[in-house]
């Protein structure tokens, strides 16, 4: 594969929305990969962060709320999936009552999607990410009380 075609690819991956692309030309592959930029500050953080108005009180972050119980993490970097299929059911809702080794949600990583079962019984709380949300090592995935 040539330099401008190489060069081309580059510019595709990093003026469209794709995160990564990989092409197999014969025995040729590549794989071009985005870091994607870390995430914007939260509002309130970025209030804090500005100087106020002399005359215009500076607005107060409500305080976080975290659900109590238990709290399922991540075992791997990957990507959070509620269900096993794009617009399939998600394996569970908040409010459902789960067992040890129901299904909670996948983290797909490295193209291996892995299912994250429950390690103690009681109800879902929180689902605290949102469907294809990147997650970290140790994040925290669902709260079970």
């Amino acid at each position: 594969m040539d330099l401008r075609k190489l060069k081309t690819l580059i510019e595709l991956v990093e003026s469209s929305g794709i995160a990564e692309l990989e092409i197999a030309e014969g025995e040729e592959r590549v794989r071009i990969t985005r870091s994607l930029p870390p995430p914007a500050l939260p509002p309130a953080a970025a209030a804090t962060s500005l100087q106020a108005s002399p005359g215009v009180p500076e607005p107060v972050p409500a305080p976080a709320v975290a659900p109590e119980g238990h709290v399922v993490k991540s075992p791997m970097v990957g990507t959070f999936y509620r269900s096993a299929s794009p617009g399939g059911k998600p394996f569970v809702e908040i409010g459902d009552e789960v067992q040890v080794g129901d299904a909670l949600c996948i983290i797909e990583a490295m193209k291996l999607m892995n299912e994250i079962e429950a390690d103690q019984a009681g109800v879902v709380k929180a689902i605290l990410l949102e469907n294809g949300q990147p997650v970290e090592y140790g994040q925290a995935l669902v709260v079970i009380g």
